[in-house]
């Protein structure tokens, strides 16, 4: 019995300072706290891979839109469920200067794609393959929604499933405003 009491304490000690670099590591809010100020921050805009496309793209690329930006992954059941929803609201927001933008992580390309195909989702998406994106933006589960206005800035987030109820309340206005 004694020869176990040295693995014991060495496993003890290792799950320890697991639990403290997961506490002292926190969650950003950041984000979060801007706007739930009123502040509207500027949007983290660098440049990710296209899914399914040559090239890349980012946020200025669609600087005077409004832009749903939503974060994803084809192994999470809430993406599954929201992405008709998404899809809807691009097909509405596009004559109004809108569109949905899908950032894919933690994915193979081939299950992205075929999750994206057997919605029938037809708005552009990139991917963010190391997490990083998601990382500057305080993600920490999926899905995530950010509504990013015509000049780039992050108005409203949402850190669970996006309803048809949270985009009625918040898509409108944006929509309304000029670049």
């Amino acid at each position: 019995m004694r020869v176990f009491w040295p693995v014991t304490l060495i496993a003890a000690a290792l799950v320890g300072l697991l639990a403290y670099g997961v506490a002292s590591k926190g969650t950003d809010t950041t984000l979060d706290d801007a706007v739930s100020h009123g502040e509207r921050p500027p949007a983290p805009s660098r440049d990710l891979p296209r899914l399914g496309e040559q090239g890349s793209a980012s946020l200025a690329d669609y600087k005077g839109k409004v832009v749903v930006l939503n974060v994803w992954a084809s192994w999470c059941p809430p993406c599954r469920a929201e992405m008709p929803l998404l899809q809807r609201t691009h097909q509405a927001i596009a004559p109004e200067g809108g569109v949905v933008l899908g950032v894919d992580t933690q994915d193979v390309t081939s299950d992205a794609l075929s999750f994206l195909r057997k919605r029938k989702a037809t708005f552009p998406s990139v991917r963010d393959r190391d997490r990083s994106y998601g990382h500057e933006l305080g993600v920490t589960g999926y899905p995530e929604t950010f509504l990013i206005d015509r000049r780039g800035r992050v108005a409203a987030l949402r850190r669970f499933p996006v309803t048809k109820q949270w985009l009625d309340q918040h898509l409108p206005p944006l929509l309304k405003e000029s670049a």
